[in-house]
């Protein structure tokens, strides 16, 4: 496929080079010549310096033969008018843009519907505040995935000492469980390192554990990976108000008592304004006075959401050493977030993995409805839609048993309809099954994702 990235920030150089490898032919655009250089002595790709909604330099990219157009630049103007320069005049057929402002969101065939230039929009901060938000919705969660429009969820906890599970086979999960409630152990990370997950694998202290269940019964199974020692949390804070400090109050203002704090004095009596049950205050999350006289250590999450890597670690660190029971911070910058997580920290946020498989579920061909990266990028969790039928399709009519998946590749569980269906030898599927693989090794992506694709005939 022959694709247009415009933009060699993180998010387009990240989708660059999850697509590079995979016999795509790719051409970035960024203003920036050292960045294009810096990326194509690192990847196999081609690279234009120009304006990347200017029509003369999309047609120097190659947009008249282009099949796709991702425009992940820092401005959502440039992205948008890039949208429509390559539909209005080269004709691409699928257009995804990164738009950063909510409000352009809200604009009918702005960003949606069907005369809209772009195919699909991207919003980073709405999916790092959704992400935020279900971290903070269960206490002890590193990761909460959601599946078939949130009808199953994926969830990632550290194993601890204690839990009812650890130091026990896989297999013993289910005879802890109530005969109404089904989950299955899809992911282990020891030290780093994948683990396959079969009946006889014992689950060990400080191991990551990604376990797929029915939402309700997701609180369930974390206890008995986990002590039962996380209550559920009530008050938030939150430093920096930015885009996603803003939004992420505004959720969670209703169900949470909400703190936030900013430095800029103009910017926190706008956000005041804006919110309705939070305190807004003005000053540095590096103060380690403001902190304890906000009571930092009776909260029960802490997430530090500024702009700055740095300033998100420190201010994170200095409120665990005060006693915040759990503490959150973004980090852009995918090797801080390697050091830091597991730590003082407890969890590193990455906003450019959370966009990225937004952003790789539309612009892989024959893509899955749904990609998440596990683990910063180390494996990928997968929904895939059983299409065609018993003619058409290489899964349909099948059990799980009989499919040519890839060594690296398991299959977690069905949704069909309501029902979330826990992956057994014999299930067999059905047209517009949601099937969940996890895929240890990405290179096989284009194996799994070819093996739900409906061709004219497979008999």
């Amino acid at each position: 496929m022959k694709i247009l990235i415009l933009g060699a920030g993180q998010v387009g150089s990240s989708v660059a080079a999850a697509l590079a490898s995979e016999n795509n032919d790719i051409t970035v655009v960024d203003t920036d010549a050292a960045k294009l250089r810096e990326l194509s002595e690192r990847l196999d790709i081609r690279t234009v310096n120009g304006h990347a909604s200017l029509p003369s330099v999309l047609g120097q990219a190659g947009a008249e033969d282009a099949e796709l157009v991702v425009a992940v630049t820092s401005s959502d103007e440039v992205n948008l008018i890039a949208c429509q320069v390559a539909q209005t005049r080269y004709r691409t057929p699928t257009r995804v843009a990164r738009v950063r402002e909510a409000e352009y969101l809200e604009i009918p065939n702005l960003t949606h519907g069907e005369t809209s230039a772009v195919s699909a929009a991207i919003s980073p901060e709405q999916l790092v505040c959704r992400h935020v938000e279900r971290l903070i919705e269960y206490p002890g969660a590193l990761q909460v995935l959601d599946f078939a429009n949130g009808r199953a969820q994926l969830v990632g906890v550290r194993a601890v000492a204690g839990g009812a599970l650890v130091g026990h086979q896989i297999k013993e999960l289910r005879s802890h469980l109530p005969a109404s409630v089904d989950a299955r152990v899809a992911a282990i990370f020891r030290a780093g390192r994948p683990v396959k997950p079969e009946g006889g694998t014992v689950i060990e202290a400080d191991d990551e554990v990604f376990f797929l269940a029915n939402r309700r019964d997701i609180p369930l199974v974390m206890s008995e990976l986990r002590r039962v020692d996380s209550k559920r949390a009530r008050r938030v804070f939150i430093a920096g108000g930015g885009n996603i400090g803003r939004s992420l109050a505004r959720a969670l203002e209703n169900r949470y008592s909400v703190k936030i704090l900013e430095r800029s004095r103009d910017r926190a009596k706008r956000i005041a304004e804006d919110l309705v049950n939070s305190i807004v205050l003005v000053g540095d999350a590096a103060d380690e006075e403001l902190l304890r006289e906000e009571n930092i250590d009776q909260t029960d999450v802490y997430c530090a959401l500024t702009n700055d890597d740095e300033a998100n670690i420190l201010s994170a660190m200095l409120a665990k050493r005060l006693g915040c029971s759990r503490v959150m911070s973004l980090i852009n910058r995918p090797a801080y977030a390697e050091l830091v997580e597991g730590g003082p920290i407890d969890i590193a946020i990455s906003p450019q993995q959370i966009t990225l498989g937004a952003l790789l579920a539309h612009i892989r061909e024959g893509a899955p409805a749904r990609v998440h990266s596990l683990r910063r990028g180390a494996a990928e969790a997968i929904e895939a839609v059983a299409r065609g039928d018993g003619r058409t399709s290489r899964v349909i009519g099948r059990s799980l048993d009989e499919l040519e998946l890839p060594e690296a590749a398991t299959i977690g569980g069905i949704v069909r309809g309501d029902q979330l269906l826990i992956a057994h030898h014999d299930v067999v599927i059905e047209p517009e099954d949601h099937v969940i693989v996890f895929l240890m090794d990405k290179r096989h992506l284009p194996e799994v994702s070819a093996l739900f694709q409906a061709g004219a005939t497979w008999l």
